[in-house]
């Protein structure tokens, strides 16, 4: 009675397992289109998909000309989009990017608020067999087709090296940060770190969250906590722009003001002479790079694990040379 017990026992496990090992392979295998139960790309024509897109703003020129460079590849391509705007919120992301996941789109492209916050819904695709590809701004985890963004460590080393070369060594200089916790953000503020240390005098550092209006104010409070100022280098070209009109209204006059980006109203701004310079990047082509990558991925081509989109310095000498 003892043996049949243990047999019958080891019968109800053995087929336990193997209901468990079918319904994983059956859940792993149709979430998504991106890839079929062996592991392989399901070929489909660019006409054929329908690719979820979320952007961490469209308050803000840079994501604007980005998602317009997503719209029209797509138009051109024949593929179907459905974009939602994060409003620099986190969590609406993820809650986004999971609603792409339930209406099982073949890819998503993600312009990350917070580097470390997408990681658990790019971890949901990933289970769900989409691929993800990200745009100018990288993650802390997941796995993803490629990342299409600039050199952000690169942008912030040039501005660090712009400024000490106009202003002379240990020019008294300010940082306006972006975002904390996106990757541009820690990236940016890096690059500038590492060139500045021997060159400038950083007197301060704060967040102004890539946002003009948040620039203008906390630039004000920075100027009245620190005299003498020289140099103001901020890492976005809205934040540059805000830091602008704080220059203007403390009515100072001869400092330096770089941001990064190079949108239009930034370009104007040089050429008006409250910008000083940008370093310019090419939103709309990362886009179209970005969209380009997921049509190919269901070509059945190779698609790089990472695609530097290239970055210029933008002075009065160059000005309207590297407009988006």
């Amino acid at each position: 009675m003892k043996m049949f017990k243990k047999v019958l026992t080891g019968t109800i496990l053995a087929g336990a397992i193997l209901t468990l090992a079918a319904c994983g392979q059956t859940g792993l295998g149709n979430e998504g289109s991106g890839n079929n139960s062996n592991g392989g790309t399901t070929k489909k024509a660019a006409d054929e998909l329908n690719i979820g897109v979320s952007i961490s703003t469209t308050n803000n020129p840079y994501f604007v000309a980005m998602d317009k460079g997503i719209k029209d590849a797509a138009e051109k391509a024949g593929t179907e989009l459905n974009v939602s705007d994060a409003q620099n919120d986190a969590a609406k992301q993820t809650n986004d990017v999971q609603n792409f996941i339930s209406q099982k789109v073949d890819a998503i492209l993600i312009n990350p608020v917070d580097s470390d916050a997408i990681v658990p819904a790019i971890e949901a695709a990933n289970n769900a067999n989409i691929p993800v590809i990200l745009m100018d701004r990288g993650a802390s985890g997941g796995e993803v087709l490629t990342t299409v963004a600039s050199d952000n460590v690169e942008a912030g080393k040039m501005a660090a090296e712009f400024i000490a070369k106009e202003a002379g060594k240990n020019a008294k200089t300010l940082q306006l940060s972006g975002t904390p916790g996106a990757s541009s953000t820690i990236d940016r503020g890096k690059g500038f770190d590492n060139a500045a240390k021997d060159t400038l005098d950083v007197l301060s550092s704060q967040s102004a969250n890539f946002d003009r209006a948040t620039a203008l104010n906390t630039t004000q409070n920075m100027l009245q906590a620190n005299k003498g100022v020289q140099a103001i280098f901020a890492q976005n070209d809205e934040m540059a722009l805000g830091a602008a009109q704080a220059v203007k209204a403390a009515g100072l006059s001869g400092v330096i003001i770089v941001g990064i980006d190079g949108q239009p109203d930034a370009q104007e701004a040089i050429k008006e002479g409250t910008l000083t310079a940008t370093v310019a990047q090419q939103p709309a082509k990362m886009g179209e790079i970005a969209l380009q990558a997921a049509i190919d991925h269901f070509e059945g081509k190779d698609v790089e694990k990472t695609t530097v989109s290239p970055i210029f310095l933008v002075t009065k000498e160059n000005v309207g040379e590297h407009n988006w």
